[in-house]
């Protein structure tokens, strides 16, 4: 389960699945109704901090056939070492792997792209099952792009060394976009989504701590208790502004909130140069933070406290800043199988500062531990072919 949020990271560059949303409905491509290119992707990926080591590769193959119907297919796996600060407090560090396969189908029709995509995922402790549908229309001559999509998911919750537990969750995904060419230079869109999840929405391995006086230590802990129900919302304006000379500035701005108390603002700026006629540099600005959900608290009063109990610190009020570096060098093989090439390398570091999670692998008077905060380094390395 561990492997579900720090993909996200991977992927995303941020710290948490659930709000780092991604706006499929927004598009800034001056020619939406036009299928991608054939192509071949291979991924190598490395996060690295408080306490947990991920690793894996990815590889995303694209073909086309005719000039209506382009397939893909991805294959994705994250090995995983944790011995975060949860783990070290409540437990002991444990490794395990996850994988994905996913495969889509994209289909135009005139200035219409219809996708489907169907993935999954498993771990020995979760599996996850989702269909996705998406609808792109270019209307008023070519200047305004029109998106929406759904998605459908299906998951099962399970717990290390106990066969018999298995919990279900059922996740719902709407989304709609609008992009907008507002002059030569400019491009704007605007997207909002929502999702809706029902089931067994924490995890089985983490608890809350409570005061308790006979402890030896001050407190002790029980099971987190969780809503079965949750439903997010998150709107986003993007922009993306081309310079003369062939570089481009981009904004993003995102507000999350969702029925659980968490209000979320995130804002993005980047700055992309080409350098000759094969280097393209990247430089990213990222700034996030929460408010804390509802029935969060570091140290609650005593057991049971109250209906909803959580200490997840993704759940806590936070924030967080990422600084990403990226360079790609693009390259043309005397292949016959290959058009062209690029080698392409990532690089994110990530500041987490949590406002009311302690670290209680620190020593302190209880409730008083010195707050948590730690850093991490997200490496992306990946080789795509044209063909």
């Amino acid at each position: 389960m561990v492997q579900k949020m720090v993909r996200a990271v991977v992927v995303a560059v941020t710290n948490q699945k659930r709000l780092a949303i991604v706006f499929y409905g927004l598009s800034l491509s001056l020619q939406a109704a036009v299928l991608p290119e054939d192509r071949a992707d291979a991924l190598y990926h490395s996060y690295d901090g408080g306490g947990v080591e991920v690793t894996g590769p990815s590889v995303l193959v694209r073909k086309g056939f005719g000039e209506n119907v382009s397939v893909s297919a991805n294959y994705y796996v994250d090995s995983i070492s944790s011995a975060s600060i949860d783990v070290v407090t409540t437990a002991s560090r444990y490794s395990e792997e996850r994988t994905e396969h996913s495969v889509g189908i994209d289909y135009l029709h005139a200035d219409t792209i219809m996708s489907l995509g169907m993935t999954r995922s498993t771990e020995n402790d979760y599996e996850a099952n989702t269909t996705s549908f998406n609808l792109t229309q270019e209307v008023f001559g070519n200047m305004t792009t029109v998106s929406m999509g759904y998605s459908i998911g299906s998951d099962t919750v399970g717990k290390r060394d106990d066969a018999s537990f298995s919990k279900d969750v059922k996740r719902h995904h709407f989304r709609v976009g609008l992009s907008q060419i507002m002059t030569k230079n400019t491009l704007l869109g605007l997207s909002f989504e929502t999702i809706s999840d029902e089931g067994y929405l924490n995890n089985p391995y983490r608890s809350v701590r409570y005061i308790d006086s006979g402890s030896a230590i001050g407190y002790s802990y029980e099971s987190e208790v969780y809503p079965r129900t949750r439903t997010s919302n998150a709107a986003a304006l993007r922009g993306l502004y081309y310079l003369p000379y062939r570089a481009s500035l981009h904004a993003e701005y995102r507000a999350f909130q969702d029925s659980w108390g968490i209000a979320a603002n995130h804002i993005q700026l980047g700055y992309t140069h080409p350098y000759q006629s094969d280097w393209i540099f990247d430089l990213k600005y990222r700034l996030y933070s929460q408010t804390r959900a509802d029935f969060y608290s570091d140290l609650f009063a005593f057991s049971q406290a109250q209906n909803f109990l959580a200490r997840d610190k993704e759940l806590s009020t936070f924030d967080s800043s990422t600084i990403s570096l990226g360079v790609s060098y693009e390259i043309t093989p005397d292949w016959s199988l290959i058009d062209r090439a690029s080698i392409n390398f990532k690089y994110d570091r990530i500041v987490f500062d949590y406002k009311d999670f302690r670290d209680l692998s620190q020593s302190g008077a209880v409730g008083s531990e010195p707050l948590y905060n730690f850093s991490a380094d997200v490496i992306q390395l990946y080789f795509s072919a044209w063909y």
